[in-house]
């Protein structure tokens, strides 16, 4: 038995093993807590931290002008023409100048209050001492009052005191000249000149009054390089010039939405910039708050998020669009492009890194502030606002719809039952060669078909009625559809977005509806269906009509089938040419006629008749697409007043009605 109590113990832990980490000691021992990682991303976010000192300086009206240069021997400088850090002794350490006490001490700068800065990316007073902790050698220069000042530190410590150089006439500021120390990063660490320019762009793209010179050795830049060597940043546009460069090569629905708003009730403001494509390109979300990039969003971007969800709603609602209701935050932005910058006080961050915003009161601020400007730019133009809305509804339609999909197919999995319809009689061939399917309007028809197939290579699916119509029907109505589940289940190959013609489960599609008006009517609501759902079957030539007789003509031991009026008065008059009595049945539907007779006329491949259904659609020939796209829509569409206007455009066509 163990005696935890028992004093004698194999390592003594006293007093003595409690180590007391001063100065910047514990910024080299774990670089990582203050700058996320020694590798490229942990490098980089040093010229990052003294960029946003430059940048706060910027946006607290202090600095006009930013300098960026990568050297020759792999340094980053950056330069402001701000304030320039004070260098008079500090109260609390007379001894030091403020410059020392800031390079030197973790938590201390001029941000924790709002007298100097009222926002500003720098919070906690770590950036730039955590920087110069992590350099090999750093050296600042501060031009005040005319005259230059300058300090040099090696791994952190003070490699001498706050020198005075001389007199300056025209230059006022801050340089940070620094080497990222080899014995943290490794010997082969480098910054990238892409990644450096970048971080300078969008600087420059988020505050519109600071121009940002970019300056790189051309040494450094690799072979090819689009990087420029210099360059001058300044965007009077701000985030809308950002968000047009992202989306050059690329569509948006509607021009990019740009705007900017005051905060009530505190020193903040926001600014943004949206725009949403249909062409499934890369999406771009970028947020930033007091120029510090969140690409973990946050508070900002879910206030944003929010307000334009309820003023979309808002929007369907009024304008009749009650499937707007349906619209998630995630089919909102799932699609949109867009760049969003706040700059408020005291903003809380999830660790020093910075990459998400947490600040609860900014997303009520953004939330209920935004909302209604939002609602003003929808209803400024209606006609945009209902394309906007319209591709909204789509994209949630289409979630809707996949969701359904992985339930039918988790169901499927637990149920190997309902992998094919009940009432389908499938043929006993596994594979699709040489298969068909033949789809029959009703149980009547469907018995007649079941006696007359070969159960070896085809198979009979009926289906009750009229099935819907989907040129002119919702998403929704679609995917309630039982007749149309039952069909795209049988043949196996999905529809819309899922459709793949490769699983389709047979050769032959063969719709086999009676040679009536309303067997062409279903007919029209099948082709229709298939041309929307499952185009691929009419390009690869998968789908057939049968052709039915209409007409049973006999006499003097000839029988003939007939397939309409036309083809009888043909018969009539050339294979019964002078006999005065001829038998002439007429049949009522493909449930009355007899299994043998079905056979014969409409099923065997041997004395049938298929038509192909080939609507000239192809990948070679766009024009016919269209134009075939635009006659379903106009005949089988939700407008009524486009058939209309194609009956009177026809009517004088027509030599009889079948009523």
């Amino acid at each position: 038995m163990v005696d935890l109590f028992s004093s004698t113990t194999k390592a003594e832990y006293t007093a003595a093993d409690i180590e007391v980490l001063e100065g910047l000691e514990p910024v080299r021992m774990r670089p990582g807590m203050y700058i996320g990682s020694t590798d490229e991303s942990g490098l980089h976010h040093l010229a990052s931290e003294i960029l946003d000192n430059s940048m706060d300086e910027a946006v607290a009206g202090h600095a006009s002008m930013i300098e960026l240069e990568l050297t020759e021997d792999g340094c980053v400088i950056v330069r402001d023409n701000g304030r320039g850090i004070p260098i008079d002794p500090h109260p609390k350490f007379p001894e030091k100048s403020a410059l020392e006490v800031i390079l030197t001490t973790l938590h201390s700068g001029g941000k924790f209050n709002s007298k100097a800065y009222e926002t500003s990316g720098g919070l906690h007073g770590v950036g730039i001492s955590v920087v110069n902790a992590l350099s090999e050698w750093l050296v600042v220069e501060v031009a005040r009052d005319r005259t230059l000042y300058r300090q040099r530190f090696q791994r952190g410590v003070p490699d001498g005191s706050l020198v005075q150089v001389g007199p300056v006439a025209n230059r006022r500021g801050t340089s940070v000249h620094f080497k990222p120390d080899s014995e943290i990063f490794g010997a082969r660490a480098r910054f990238q000149p892409a990644r450096l320019f970048r971080m300078a762009r969008s600087k420059a793209y988020l505050y519109r009054g600071v121009k940002i010179r970019w300056k790189c050795a051309a040494s450094m830049l690799p072979p090819e390089s689009l990087i420029p060597a210099e360059a001058e940043l300044q965007f009077p546009n701000g985030l809308a010039d950002f968000l047009s460069l992202l989306l050059e090569e690329r569509t948006p629905l509607l021009p990019v939405y740009a705007g900017d708003l005051t905060l009530p009730g505190t020193a903040g403001r926001c600014e943004w910039a949206i725009a949403w494509c249909d062409d499934h390109g890369e999406p771009h979300s970028h947020s930033y708050c007091n120029t510090i990039p969140t690409p973990s969003g946050g508070s900002h971007e879910n206030g944003f998020r929010l307000a334009l969800l309820r003023a979309i709603k808002a929007f369907g609602e009024l304008s009749g669009q009650k499937k707007a209701n349906q619209i998630t935050g995630d089919d909102l932005m799932g699609s949109a492009a867009f760049a969003l910058s706040v700059f408020i006080p005291n903003p809380q961050f999830q660790g020093q890194t910075k990459e998400r915003l947490d600040s609860p009161e900014t997303q009520r601020l953004m939330e209920a502030n935004l909302k209604d400007h939002f609602d003003h730019w929808l209803s400024a133009d209606p006609k945009a606002a209902a394309v906007l809305t319209t591709h909204l509804i789509e994209v949630a339609e289409d979630r809707l719809r996949r969701r359904a999909e992985r339930d039918l197919q988790r169901k499927t999995a637990t149920n190997r039952r309902l992998r094919l319809p009940g009432k389908l009689a499938d043929c006993s061939n596994t594979g699709p060669e040489d298969t068909e399917i033949f789809l029959v309007e009703g149980d009547s028809a469907g018995g007649s078909a079941k006696q007359a197939r070969n159960r070896k290579t085809q198979a009979i699916l009926p289906l009750r009625g009229k099935i819907l119509n989907v040129a002119s029907a919702t998403s929704e109505r679609l995917r309630a559809n039982q007749e149309l589940a039952d069909l795209t289940q049988a043949l196996g190959c999905g529809n819309g977005k899922q459709f793949d013609v490769d699983r389709l489960r047979y050769e032959r599609v063969i719709i086999m509806t009676d040679a009536d008006v309303d067997g062409a009517h279903i007919a029209s609501l099948l082709m229709t269906f298939f041309f929307r759902e499952m185009p691929g079957l009419i390009t690869r030539g998968h789908l057939f009509l049968a052709m039915p007789p209409l007409y049973r003509l006999a006499a003097g031991g000839t029988t003939i089938y007939a397939r309409d009026d036309a083809d009888r008065a043909h018969h009539l008059a050339t294979t019964f040419k002078g006999r005065k009595s001829v038998e002439t049945s007429r049949f009522k539907g493909l449930g009355e006629m007899p299994p043998a007779q079905l056979k014969d006329t409409t099923m065997n491949p041997n004395t049938r008749t298929l038509l192909r259904v080939d609507v000239g659609i192809s990948d070679q020939d766009a024009s016919t697409s269209k134009e075939a796209g635009d006659l379903v829509e106009r005949l089988m569409g939700r407008k009524p007043e486009l058939r209309l206007a194609f009956i009177q455009a026809n009517a004088q066509f027509v030599e009889s009605l079948d009523i």
